[in-house]
């Protein structure tokens, strides 16, 4: 049986957007299919993800449509698409002369030349507010389109810069996420990684995104685990908590006897004596 495709799941623009494009009298699209799109900002290349079903929605935080699907792309388009990122460079270089002309405070990122060439945005650093009204004038006058200026962080330099991670990957940033998720030192200590900057650290410089991916998981199973220093009777008698393995929902216990055993929660009997400042584990 097959069923009627309204619209798509589309990523676009530099900073990897997604939102759904409704479609008419377009053959079925596949998925990573290039597609041509009309969004509010104007024409723009884009990949389809997937058809926007109703269960997939769910997931979307815009529930209206981001715009249309213009058209599966062409060899013309693939030739319009080199001569944009031609005309990037050159964009970029241009602004960069104008902005030491101009003498402001602010580090030039990238560039955005949009399929269409309705408008030019650039991406920029700046520790401060930056007055660039007379560098728009300037850089509208220079290339003839709209300007947009985007002050970024250093989180969204790496989303649009960077490839690969340490784990050999392409950046999560620049792949699949959507949003940059508030990362601690807490969620790096729970799950007893390496506490060493250097190794925390993503091409952002600040902790990798993926230390909160099983943060949650890791708080909900330590919840319920007896703490270090805890006293415990189990299937083999009485003894002390002294380690977690937090994923495998165990403890390792020591007895007074000097057995060292590690102990799955289940296998807890009774908490008995808890260690200072901790509530009680409901069993």
């Amino acid at each position: 049986m097959n069923i009627e495709v309204s619209g798509y799941i589309v990523r676009y623009g530099s900073t990897r957007l997604i939102g759904e494009f409704t479609c008419k009298g377009i053959p079925e699209l596949p998925r990573n299919a290039a597609v041509i799109i009309k969004s509010d900002r104007g024409h723009e290349w884009g990949e389809v993800l997937s058809p926007a079903t109703e269960r997939v929605r769910t997931f979307m935080k815009e529930s209206e449509p981001a715009g249309r699907i213009i058209r599966q792309v062409t060899d013309d388009d693939y030739r319009q698409r080199d001569q944009n990122r031609h005309e990037e460079k050159n964009e970029f270089q241009g602004c960069q002369d104008l902005v030491k002309e101009h003498k402001l405070q602010m580090q030039l990122v990238d560039v955005e030349h949009l399929f269409g060439g309705e408008r030019v945005v650039f991406y920029y650093l700046a520790e401060k507010r930056v007055d660039f009204r007379e560098l728009v004038k300037s850089l509208a006058r220079k290339y003839r389109s709209r300007i947009e200026m985007r002050q970024i962080g250093v989180r969204d330099e790496a989303k649009l810069l960077a490839d690969y991670g340490d784990c050999g990957k392409p950046v999560c940033c620049g792949t699949h996420l959507t949003e940059m998720p508030p990362v601690s030192m807490k969620m790096a200590k729970l799950q007893k990684t390496s506490l060493d900057p250097n190794k925390l650290s993503g091409r952002c410089g600040r902790l990798k995104c993926c230390l909160r991916y099983e943060y949650d998981t890791y708080k909900s199973y330590k919840k319920d685990l007896p703490p270090i220093g805890s006293t415990v009777i189990t299937t083999q008698g009485e003894g002390k908590v002294t380690n977690q393995e937090i994923l495998s929902e165990c403890v390792q216990v020591v007895y007074q006897d000097s057995r060292r055993m590690i102990v799955h929660r289940k296998d807890i009997l009774e908490v008995i004596k808890k260690k200072k400042g901790e509530h009680p584990v409901e069993e």
